[in-house]
């Protein structure tokens, strides 16, 4: 009989389910390859014993106990390499009995098992497997066919039969129900390759190494398949893009669900392959997903930071509020804050990561303490800011008036003006900062820096009051220089005396100079008032600008320094002091001129009657016409008209306030207004002789109307002022002629005149 069979041929079983694929071996006792010639055979046995499930020895009936019949120096040989094994891979050993004779089935089956149990026995193995039973490896089955020249029909039953026995044959309780370490179905044409060409090569079948390195590459070939899958899936995509908008409620379940999803499909695509290699694939898949949906998390987590630290400064600016301790709201909001990103991080965490957020909360706490931090320094600057505004409130207007008064405890004064003002913004200071539970230092600080505050303030106002300094001395010179004790304003008969109260009215403006000449606000003693003393006597001499700063032996004020006054609360130098002073003095020697000019004026004004010998010469000299008036009582009757005529005039025309001015102001007045004056009176005396008076509007002192009489008279009173300067202008160094100085006692004595004449 010729060889049927040459090589290995593999095709598709007809008509099995499963998918069964069919490999058929050329046999082993052939004659075509001889007796020496067992490399190939040798190579197929391995090759079977490699790729397949089951595997069918055909075997001649009476071959059954040969010790050199029914393959046995073959399966010796493979059962050496199986035990080089170091995974055991569970095969199918199904021996059929072909042309079985009368001999019982139920005695060739044991008498096989035990056959096949020598040889396993017998074979060398490895420590690892000493004690390694047979069924670790192999699940052997035996059956028999009949011989199918005499028994055709038997026989084919039997093929039928065992036909069966392949269908669902990798079910449990199937011919390969138990298998191990199963190549899948989209591996097999690579792995069967792989194998033989390692068969090919010489060398012994190393099944984990090959294994392995399917495995290997088919769950590489599926982990990128469903990484590419996920990099692209709609779901991912419309998570990706919604998470740059904002958080997304339960995004870690989602994506959760999403991951699961697609390593459940590598899951069961890869779960024939080796174990460990699948496992290492798997977590090389998840990895990589991890990676690709991390920017999403991190994102999210950036949007509860963002949150919560909005929210922080929304529910303490609430808390504060609503009148909550700021210290207290701060605590209560960053732990609620807290929460809030602990639960939304909790949230997005994705089950398959252990992704650790400590660092991204300890970044939150630092923001949202850098965030309270500036929150409480900007309360605290409004604080200070609004009590420091309350303050310069209550001591700039007193400190003011103080300044101006001059008194003699002035800066005493303000003193205690600046310790109870700012003692009582303290206490307020102290219990508006009770919810701020600042340490002691930091109260003690904001304490001495609203003092400073106060006491800069108060020096602020004093430099301002400086710059009006001579003004002010002005101001108290004309006031203590034109009222009396009674604060009365002051008349100026002629029994005044004009250098005492000059020296009075001096004195007080020294003071003021040397109240304002430097900052008190320390109780030192000084000696300013003292120098400044020497500006009263003697006409008053000021040092070159060269030598301004050189003092000498003789003069106290050539200095530009106080002695034991430091130079930041000098406010006017004692040159400065001597400059004012000269100016003072000049400008107020015009107010002393027109005191003594309004005194000449009032003598004057008391006066006018001719001396007592012209009086006596008028007596002597018209006793004629006198007795000639005693004699002609009509003449006296002339004379009594006259005088009422003339008294009359006198009213109308005041005389007596125009010659207040002088007799040369009071002729060009009189002379001005006397034509006007008669034709009044004697039109006033004709609608009287009518009986049909002219009602006229009550008029204290008639004046005429014309332009040229009110010229002339301003005219006439510029004229007499002129020369009554110009005869006093002798007795004086400097005249100014400063509007400011006029002398209002004249004006005070023609209302007085003109309230006497009217009285006539």
């Amino acid at each position: 009989m010729n060889q049927t069979t040459k090589g290995i041929w593999i095709a598709k079983a007809v008509g099995i389910e499963p998918c069964t694929v069919v490999m058929d071996l050329e046999g082993t006792d052939g004659r075509e390859r001889g007796e020496d010639d067992t490399t190939f055979e040798k190579q197929s046995a391995l090759f079977a014993l490699a790729v397949s499930d089951i595997v069918l020895v055909n075997m001649w009936c009476h071959d059954i106990g040969r010790e050199h019949a029914a393959n046995k120096p073959l399966l010796k040989t493979v059962f050496q390499v199986m035990m080089r094994l170091f995974s055991p891979r569970k095969t199918t050993l199904l021996f059929v009995i072909r042309d079985k004779t009368k001999t019982p089935f139920e005695y060739l089956e044991p008498l096989l098992r035990d056959d096949v149990q020598k040889i396993w026995d017998t074979v060398s193995k490895p420590v690892v497997h000493k004690n390694t039973p047979l069924s670790e490896f192999f699940n052997v089955e035996v059956t028999a066919l009949s011989s199918y020249e005499e028994k055709e029909e038997q026989f084919r039953e039997q093929v039928a039969d065992l036909k069966q026995r392949f269908f669902q044959s990798v079910s449990p309780g199937g011919l390969a129900g138990d298998r191990r370490g199963v190549i899948p179905a989209s591996g097999f044409s690579f792995s069967a390759q792989k194998i033989w060409e390692v068969i090919k090569q010489n060398k012994d079948l190393d099944l984990p190494a090959h294994k392995v390195m399917v495995a290997t590459v088919r769950c590489e070939e599926i982990a990128n398949e469903k990484y590419m899958r996920l990099a692209s899936d709609k779901s991912w995509l419309e998570l990706e893009k919604a998470i740059q908008a904002g958080p997304i409620s339960g995004l870690g379940e989602k994506l959760t669900l999403l991951l699961e999803a697609f390593l459940s499909e590598y899951d069961s695509e890869a779960v024939f392959f080796d174990e460990s290699v699948r496992d290492s694939k798997r977590k090389d898949l998840e990895l990589k997903s991890l990676q690709l949906v991390y920017p999403a998390f991190i994102t999210m987590v950036g949007h509860l930071r963002s949150n919560s630290l909005q929210n922080f400064k929304t529910r303490l600016e609430e808390s504060l509020h609503k009148g909550e301790g700021f210290a207290v709201a701060v605590r209560t909001c960053k732990s609620s804050c807290m929460l809030d990103f602990d639960s939304g991080c909790t949230d997005a965490i994705i089950k398959q990561a252990d992704w650790d957020v400590s660092k991204l909360r300890d970044k939150l706490c630092r923001d949202i303490e850098a965030q309270a931090a500036f929150i409480c320094n900007e309360k605290l600057s409004e604080l200070i800011a609004k009590y420091e505004k309350k303050l310069e409130l209550a001591l700039s207007e007193p400190v003011q008036l103080l300044l101006e008064s001059g008194a003699i405890n002035t800066w005493a004064s303000i003193r205690n003006l600046l310790k109870h003002e700012t003692g009582a913004t303290v206490e307020g200071l102290r219990a508006a900062l009770t919810g701020f539970e600042l340490d002691q230092s930091a109260f003690d600080k904001m304490v001495q820096n609203l003092c400073a505050y106060a006491r800069s303030v108060v020096e602020k106002k004093s430099r301002d009051e400086v710059g009006q300094i001579l003004s002010r001395m002005k101001d108290r010179f004309a006031t203590v220089f034109n009222h009396d004790d009674d604060s009365l304003p002051r008349v100026w008969t002629g029994k005044e005396d004009i250098r005492t109260i000059t020296r009075d009215a001096r004195a007080a403006s020294l003071k003021l100079l040397s109240t304002m000449a430097v900052i008190r606000l320390d109780e030192r003693e000084d000696k300013i008032e003292n120098v400044l003393s020497s500006l009263l006597d003697g006409p008053v001499a000021v040092a070159s600008p060269r030598y301004r700063d050189v003092g000498t032996s003789g003069d106290p004020l050539a200095s530009s320094t106080w002695d034991k006054v430091p130079p930041e609360e000098t406010l006017i130098t004692p040159v400065q002091c001597k400059y004012l002073w000269r100016q003072f003095r000049m400008e107020t020697e015009y107010t002393i001129t027109q005191a003594l000019s309004a005194q000449e004026a009032y003598k004057r004004s008391n006066n006018w009657l001719p001396p007592l010998w012209a009086i006596m010469a008028i007596v002597i000299l018209g006793f004629n016409e006198f007795m000639l008036l005693l004699r002609n009582p009509l003449y006296l009757l002339v004379l009594f008209v006259i005088f009422l005529l003339s008294k009359a005039i006198w009213v109308q025309m005041d005389i007596t306030r125009d010659f207040q001015n002088g007799t040369l102001a009071g002729l060009l007045a009189l002379s001005s207004r006397f034509l006007p004056t008669i034709m009044n009176l004697l039109r006033r005396l004709a609608e009287e002789g009518h009986g049909h008076p002219k009602p006229q509007p009550p008029q204290r002192h008639p004046r005429p109307t014309n332009q040229s009489f009110k010229n002339d008279h301003h005219q006439s009173s510029s004229v007499s002022s002129t020369l009554a300067d110009t005869a006093l202008s002798s007795n004086f160094t400097s005249i100014d002629d400063d509007p400011e100085y006029s002398s209002p006692q004249l004006m005070r004595r023609r209302v007085n005149n003109d309230d006497n004449a009217e009285t006539l």
